[in-house]
């Protein structure tokens, strides 16, 4: 099922990891061996999840490292979706 309009998982990951716990960015990213500003990236939404800070976040926050990558993967397709539009497409079939 697929969301309107998903939130970048870097706001999932503020508003409900992160905050809850009165983390500061830094103390957050320390804790999950990262820069600072590679955190910042994620949490503005100018960086994604990889699979690798998804198996990080999971660590760090008892959660699944696929639950993370659904997350980007579903903002991502959304995105995509709304840059692509009404493009014309040929349908492509084996006959």
């Amino acid at each position: 099922m697929k969301m309107h309009n998903p939130p970048h998982p870097g706001e999932v990951l503020k508003e409900l990891c992160i905050e809850p716990l009165n983390l500061t960015v830094t103390e957050t990213a320390d804790a999950l061996g990262i820069s600072r500003k590679t955190l910042s990236a994620i949490l503005n939404g100018r960086a994604g999840i990889s699979p690798e800070m998804a198996i990080r976040l999971s660590k760090a926050f008892d959660t699944s490292p696929e639950s993370w990558l659904n997350q980007q993967m579903q903002y991502d397709l959304w995105q995509a979706e709304q840059a692509v539009g009404d493009i014309e497409i040929k349908r492509l079939s084996v006959a």
